[in-house]
């Protein structure tokens, strides 16, 4: 069963991202380490989630889990009501490519390549026409406020406009979900609250759900709630205002 076929079978009244019991254990015997313990989390639909913790508490390797990017070793993870680890890996690699968004720290941008063509780059791994990639990627940096620098290349950008960019090729497949680890990590205190106002944005106008790791308190208040992971587990959850 496709990933398409097996998400429209799947039953409404669902959180979009679900965990039960998951674990992550590296290696193996006396060598094994164990980077989730039994994690339960849910994020709705059109919820803007803070993951926060430690370096080593577990929240990274859960974002690589809800990417597809890595799968638990115990437990389950379910992506709008469907059983991900029931998927190969060619069906979760179009989960990917057409349900999920990724922005990172470091933007990622090709160096030589146009903002435009930047963005372009999903759907063209996606196999869409040309005229459509133009158009949508055209799109998607209007809504990022960089409609007038669609020709320039990332040099020519500056951080918080690479970062729009990237924010820009994240949208552009129109995802259920943008996960975003440490978005402003690279980014002056002015230009993250930039950032930080056009995700909300997104969010709140678009309805794109999205999780985002930051160790950063001031960036946090602008989710609806923070989720921080301790020893591989989840310690704790509030809104986020309550964070600051």
């Amino acid at each position: 069963m496709t990933v398409a076929a097996n998400r429209a079978s799947a039953a409404e009244g669902h959180p979009l991202i679900e965990f039960r019991g998951v674990t992550r254990v590296y290696g193996a015997g006396d060598a094994a380490v164990p980077a989730l313990r039994g994690v339960d989390l849910a994020i709705e639909k059109g919820e803007f989630v803070a993951i926060m913790g430690p370096s080593g508490s577990g929240k990274s390797t859960a974002m690589n889990i809800l990417g597809c990017l890595d799968t638990p070793t115990g437990g389950s993870y379910r992506f709008d009501g469907v059983d991900v680890s029931g998927l190969d890996r060619d069906q979760r690699a179009l989960l990917r490519r057409h349900f999920i968004g990724f922005i990172f720290q470091g933007f990622n941008l090709l160096a030589r390549t146009s903002a435009l063509e930047n963005v372009e780059l999903p759907l063209l791994y996606g196999g869409a026409p040309a005229g459509e990639r133009r158009r949508r990627a055209t799109e998607a940096l209007a809504k990022v406020g960089l409609a007038e620098r669609a020709g320039h290349a990332p040099n020519e950008l500056s951080g918080g406009q690479q970062q729009r960019v990237a924010i820009a090729r994240a949208i552009v497949t129109r995802p259920a979900i943008i996960l975003a680890d440490e978005p402003t990590g690279n980014l002056d205190s002015a230009m993250s609250e930039e950032i930080m106002r056009l995700l909300s944005g997104l969010n709140r106008d678009e309805g794109i759900t999205i999780a985002m790791v930051t160790h950063e308190p001031d960036m946090a208040v602008f989710a609806d709630r923070t989720i921080r992971f301790v020893d591989g587990r989840i310690a704790d959850e509030a809104a986020a205002a309550e964070v600051a």
